[in-house]
């Protein structure tokens, strides 16, 4: 059945009906492309009124205490966990480490991370705290002047200021279960009978050694005595005889001291050889553990490093807007 050809075709506008084969008018296009126009302008403007206005950058003196206030809790970050820079206030570790009074003394890098994985060994120079019997009941408890022992702490922990006057540097002679005495025919110290070889000993004027009686370390804890061995206050003037008082506990040590890092012409490692010697291997750590520290430390050094180039980089971008 055909169809009704007029009743097919739609209608044109004002009543007329358009044939589907006629091409639209020009008109008819430009108005199609005219409303399509308006309507992206629109959109555009809606997105446009949700962004708000840009931020004008902070200038650089602006950024500049915020800066420095990111290098000081990096720096003091650093120092309570990872490592610290300490500075040697006597001649007690003469001649491995340099200090005296209106000289230029040593400043040292102490490694805190080391005794996390292994124990301390003969030979070792540390940083402690002072038990009772090094500093005495008074200035273990003394909290008196708040003040001054907060600039202390901080001078000290970025290595401008003397260490506190519980911090000591010593090497460690023996440890806990070993007997330690002073002095054979030869003038060496004795540790479970056998002489030391220390060849960081510094003697003036070849004088023998103090002696001492024979003490037992307790387990836990260490015997320190100074290079500088006639002019060092250590385990030896701190042991009340028929104990071991003036032994360290192993606590109370804060770090390995690593390298002298100023002044410049004092640079170096700081040695550490095991004067007992036929012990030295059985003693030490396996080589995995001693490489511990080192492996955390360079992970650590990741994110500080990325912080660093972040701070660099902010420190840049201030300086050109603010030229």
């Amino acid at each position: 059945m055909s169809s009704n050809a007029s009743e097919d075709e739609p209608e044109r506008p004002g009543g007329e009906r358009r044939n589907p084969f006629d091409k639209p008018s020009d008109d008819a296009v430009s108005q199609e492309h005219s409303s399509e126009g308006a309507g992206e302008k629109a959109q555009a403007a809606g997105r446009g009124s949700g962004r708000g206005k840009a931020k004008k950058p902070r200038s650089f003196w602006k950024e500049l205490p915020i800066l420095i206030g990111i290098a000081l809790v990096l720096a003091f970050l650093i120092q309570q966990f990872l490592a610290r820079v300490y500075m040697i206030p006597s001649g007690s570790m003469e001649e491995t480490l340099h200090g005296c009074p209106g000289c230029t003394p040593d400043r040292i890098l102490v490694d805190k991370l080391v005794y996390n994985f292994t124990d301390p060994d003969p030979g070792e120079v540390v940083v402690f705290r002072g038990p009772d019997a090094w500093v005495g009941p008074e200035l273990a408890q003394d909290e008196s002047n708040a003040v001054a022992e907060f600039f202390q702490m901080v001078g000290s922990a970025f290595g401008l200021a003397p260490p506190d006057e519980r911090d000591f540097v010593k090497r460690i002679i023996a440890t806990g279960g070993q007997t330690v005495e002073c002095c054979d025919d030869e003038n060496r110290v004795l540790v479970d009978g056998e002489p030391l070889d220390e060849p960081y000993l510094l003697l003036e004027g070849d004088r023998p050694q103090s002696p001492f009686p024979k003490v037992t370390i307790p387990e836990g804890y260490v015997w320190m005595m100074g290079d500088n061995r006639n002019n060092s206050a250590d385990s030896r003037s701190h042991n009340e005889e028929g104990t071991a008082s003036g032994a360290v506990p192993e606590d109370a040590i804060v770090g390995k001291a690593r390298l002298i890092v100023l002044p410049p012409s004092r640079w170096g490692v700081i040695s550490s050889p095991n004067p007992q010697e036929e012990q030295a291997n059985a003693m030490s750590a396996p080589t995995w553990q001693q490489g511990i520290p080192l492996g955390v430390g360079v992970i650590a050094a990741w994110p500080v490093l990325k912080v660093g180039r972040g701070v660099a980089s902010a420190v840049g971008g201030a300086v050109r807007r603010d030229r």
